[in-house]
């Protein structure tokens, strides 16, 4: 601990991302898609202009931002774009939850949520799941005290999604309170709450183009929300970085919008193998929760987590093992191709056979 850094600095304990090889592994452990960008995607790099790296970018995004709105249905005062659906998040939390009262969280959730509250000194008040591993929507500011909410859907790292209706009942409740809802993984069989923006002033929606969009390498993510909570973001935004997203992930981005057939193909590709390896999972003693996610949680009665993650680890296969008391039997696999996860339904076989 060096003696340069400040008092908070030193509190601090880092989000930890999955790990990320040198070497050739199957690599089911951070969630990325395992199939390519869209083809447009490869036409804008290859006739992208060099020549517009001198200059800065446009630092409204208002290329991008007019497709996102066109995307969604949305107006383009409804739209914000970042670096990585993580600096939206940062600036949501600067910009709605450092008033002094508890944001409201579920116990276990994306970790970057505490990482974030420790970094701005916002205290959680954390909300156990239910006996079904979903988000107790009922617990969620569920009380007088005025705080945000803020809650992954579908969950990570569980999967679970709600309906429309369930939070919409939510909003409803805490019509005076901020509303954040991280739809990082929405696409791969949830219900976004976009449609809810428009009737709800109080909830914020941010999402990714890392997951579905195929571009995790670019760090590109988006929020839809009321114009007050956009221009809140802004005043974050243009007071840290006024051009957060550059000019070439703004050209990538367009044209991975654009494109809903090759979208819609990856997404029903990345579902379809989820379902057939939850079955294949479950024929080998794994109790596995449901997901609409592009990851599945699961867990086998008879061997530890660390001991399979250890395993398939010496067979060239990265999952995700979460070191905490309620997660560490379980591990979370990201799907990737038809071919990745029959190696890996087979490095099991070998491990609990």
């Amino acid at each position: 601990m060096s003696q340069y850094w400040s008092p908070a600095v030193r509190e601090l304990t880092p989000y930890v991302p999955g790990e990320q090889p040198r070497e050739r592994v199957i690599k089911l452990n951070t969630n990325e898609n395992p199939y390519p960008p869209a083809p447009g995607v490869s036409e804008a790099l290859r006739n992208y202009a060099v020549d517009h790296l001198r200059l800065y970018p446009d630092p409204t995004s208002l290329a991008l931002r007019e497709t996102l709105a066109d995307t969604y249905g949305v107006s383009v005062a409804e739209t914000f774009v970042g670096n990585g659906s993580d600096e939206v998040l940062a600036f949501a939390f600067q910009a709605f939850f450092c008033h002094g009262a508890p944001l409201d969280v579920p116990s276990i959730t994306y970790s970057f949520y505490p990482v974030y509250a420790n970094l701005y000194g916002v205290e959680l008040r954390k909300h156990p799941l239910n006996n079904q591993w979903e988000v107790d929507l009922d617990a969620l500011a569920n009380d007088s005290e005025r705080s945000g909410v803020i809650f992954a859907n579908p969950n990570a790292p569980t999967g679970h999604a709600h309906s429309l209706e369930s939070i919409e009942a939510l909003l409803k409740r805490v019509a005076d309170r901020v509303v954040l809802i991280d739809e990082a993984y929405v696409d791969f069989g949830a219900e976004s709450t976009v449609a809810l923006v428009e009737r709800y002033p109080n909830l914020l929606v941010t999402g990714t183009f890392s997951k579905s969009r195929s571009l995790a390498g670019l760090r590109l993510g988006y929020a839809i929300g009321s114009p007050e909570l956009i221009e809140g973001l802004q005043r974050v935004k243009d007071s840290f970085n006024s051009y957060p997203v550059d000019s070439l992930a703004s050209v990538v981005g367009i044209e991975a919008l654009k494109d809903t057939q090759h979208f819609n193909a990856c997404r029903d590709n990345v579902i379809t193998t989820r379902e057939r390896t939850r079955q294949r999972l479950e024929g080998l003693g794994f109790e596995v929760l449901p997901s609409k996610a592009n990851f599945l949680l699961a867990q086998h009665p008879d061997f530890a987590g660390a001991q399979l993650f250890a395993g398939l680890r010496e067979r060239g296969i990265l999952v995700r093992h979460f070191n905490t008391n309620l997660l560490n039997n379980f591990l979370r696999i990201s799907i990737g191709t038809d071919d990745e996860m029959d190696s890996f339904i087979e490095a099991l076989e070998s491990l609990s056979g």
